[in-house]
């Protein structure tokens, strides 16, 4: 009741009299808000009085020189952008909701990431949403979204901008794996203190991509690693480890294919890898906290998010082998 109180208040005029003040503040005075508008200053200087009177309070202090907010005209002025944004995005909202997504969708993705589960699925989401143009970029870098025009953009690891509005789409692990071959060659560490006497393929944009930590329950362990490569391209770390050069510590995404072949063995499988510290660590999708969002950008949110759930990366869940063999017994 209350709102629709106040909206019955808000007369076309009562708009029209908050349009009036801050173009003027907008503007820096009555004669240039008139001259974008296309109305005559005395127009306006008659709808700002008029608010003033309807408040009962002074919103503009008024000089042959210059108008300038009154502390009163400036909180009102603030609240008011605050509301006719938001009712400017609620016809925005409501228009796009009854049409296809449109428009260019600008997304930022993590370079390995992005290649590995995200390019794969845009020729089947062009093929949805033919009114949609995409421009993916690439990158590990950070990318300020409002300041670059980005849509919407992947984040993995902590999310440490809280203007951004986030959506989860898994927890990011690391692990530690190794070729068969290299294995056979090499041994089988059995603690995390044996990799200091194996060759280690180490990430470049890592915190400290040759020292590796671990945790078990109450126990740590910090283990300086070397070995022949090292680089800032994922990809080409999974290759070496695959060709059985060295041992790795990587996110599980990045070798979820060679895990499942078994082209690549996971280790110490006891250990958490990478001392996860200070909250949990994700994959998420982030947008900008603007309260529209286009329809562009929810139909590739919900896209994405139900072809990697359940996470494609992730080893299929194995049944207990009493289970299994309880269950053949049983079968005709």
């Amino acid at each position: 009741m209350i709102l629709l109180h106040t909206m019955h208040e808000l007369s076309d005029q009562g708009l029209e009299e908050m349009a009036a003040l801050l173009a003027v503040l907008d503007n820096g005075g009555f004669a240039p808000a008139a001259r974008v508008l296309g109305r005559d200053p005395s127009v306006l200087s008659r709808r700002v009085s008029a608010l003033e009177r309807r408040l009962g309070v002074r919103l503009l202090e008024r000089t042959t020189r210059r108008v300038t907010p009154t502390e009163a005209g400036r909180r009102f002025a603030d609240r008011t952008r605050v509301a006719l944004t938001l009712l400017a995005d609620a016809e925005r909202e409501a228009a796009d909701a009854g049409a296809a997504p449109q428009g260019t969708l600008r997304l930022s993705l993590p370079e390995a990431f992005g290649r590995l589960w995200i390019a794969p699925l845009l020729p089947d989401f062009l093929a949805a949403y033919p009114r949609v143009r995409v421009e993916a970029f690439y990158s590990d870098r950070f990318v300020d979204l409002v300041g670059e025009g980005i849509d919407l953009a992947i984040r993995i690891g902590r999310l440490s901008d809280s203007s951004l509005v986030a959506r989860k789409l898994g927890v990011e692990r690391r692990l530690i794996c190794a070729a068969p071959s290299y294995l056979a060659a090499r041994g089988t560490p059995q603690m995390p203190t044996d990799l200091a006497a194996h060759d280690g393929l180490l990430f470049a944009l890592f915190d400290s991509p040759s020292e590796w930590h671990f945790n078990r329950a109450r126990e740590h362990a910090r283990v300086r690693v070397s070995g022949p490569l090292l680089t800032d391209n994922a990809e080409s770390l999974v290759h070496a480890a695959v060709a059985g050069k060295g041992i790795l510590m990587c996110s599980e995404w990045l070798v979820g294919r060679e895990l499942t072949s078994g082209r690549l063995v996971r280790l110490l499988p006891d250990w958490a890898v990478g001392g996860n510290t200070g909250g949990e660590a994700a994959i998420h999708l982030v947008r900008p906290s603007g309260r529209f969002t286009a329809g562009k950008t929810r139909a590739f949110a919900d896209w994405v998010a139900a072809r990697l759930s359940p996470l494609p990366w992730d080893p299929p869940v194995q049944e207990p082998s009493d289970r299994r063999v309880n269950r053949a017994n049983t079968m005709p």
